[in-house]
């Protein structure tokens, strides 16, 4: 029997530069443990640590809600494409949660992003505003020791972890569940690569996205 604790909303940003099956079995399988009443689907409209997306934010919103449409579970939310300015995890999360009451936020993560969680924008205030589920990818597996974490998270994260995704109903904000997924090895960048050279995306990414890509040039240089 499922917990009847708080229900959970999961917050999975990105550039989504474009959206791949890594992304969208991670957060399929994340929804289904934790028993997620929704997964907010946030493309990142100009991220703040990384490069510029390639694609427009016009183009990744259109691949976002082509990938997701069909999914009840996931809901497209575009509220950084649409506010002007660098994207910040913390502004969402503070809006978000005004608008929703009674939910706890859960930001959907990679290990790799977790372990540079020190460099987000107010990163202290986000275990104030949300839990964090993460995810590992391949060659970015946490320890149960934790030893991958900078010192000064490694002290913020103490006594914040739990063993099961049933722990994070019981508080609003501020847990951490290690989440046991099934790991593709896809990344934005290799397909964006394969565009370039002319190479086969199927099976990387949904059909309705591939043909997307391919309709509006995208990644290969064309006009």
């Amino acid at each position: 029997m499922r917990n009847s604790g708080r229900p959970l909303l999961g917050i999975f940003g990105g550039t989504f530069d474009p959206i791949h099956y890594g992304h969208l079995r991670v957060a399929e399988e994340i929804g289904e443990m934790a028993d997620l009443r929704e997964v907010r689907v946030i493309p990142a409209g100009m991220p703040r640590l990384r490069a510029d997306p390639v694609a427009s934010l016009h183009h990744r919103v259109a691949m976002v809600h082509l990938a997701t449409e069909n999914n009840p579970r996931f809901k497209l939310d575009d509220r950084e494409i649409r506010r002007h300015g660098i994207s910040r995890t913390v502004d969402s999360l503070r809006e978000i949660r005004q608008e929703l009451d009674g939910v706890a936020l859960c930001v959907i993560t990679g290990a790799d992003a977790f372990i540079k969680l020190a460099e987000w924008h107010s990163w202290r205030e986000l275990f104030q505003l949300c839990h964090f589920i993460v995810a590992a990818r391949p060659g970015h597996a946490l320890t149960i020791s934790r030893d991958d974490l900078p010192r000064e998270l490694k002290d913020e994260c103490a006594g914040r972890w739990v063993s099961s995704a049933e722990g994070l109903k019981q508080i609003s904000s501020g847990l951490i569940f290690i989440a046991p997924t099934t790991l593709l090895d896809i990344s934005a960048t290799n397909i964006r690569a394969r565009v370039a050279a002319g190479k086969s995306l199927r099976y990387l990414v949904p059909d309705a996205v591939l043909n997307y890509i391919a309709t509006n040039h995208l990644y290969s240089g064309e006009l």
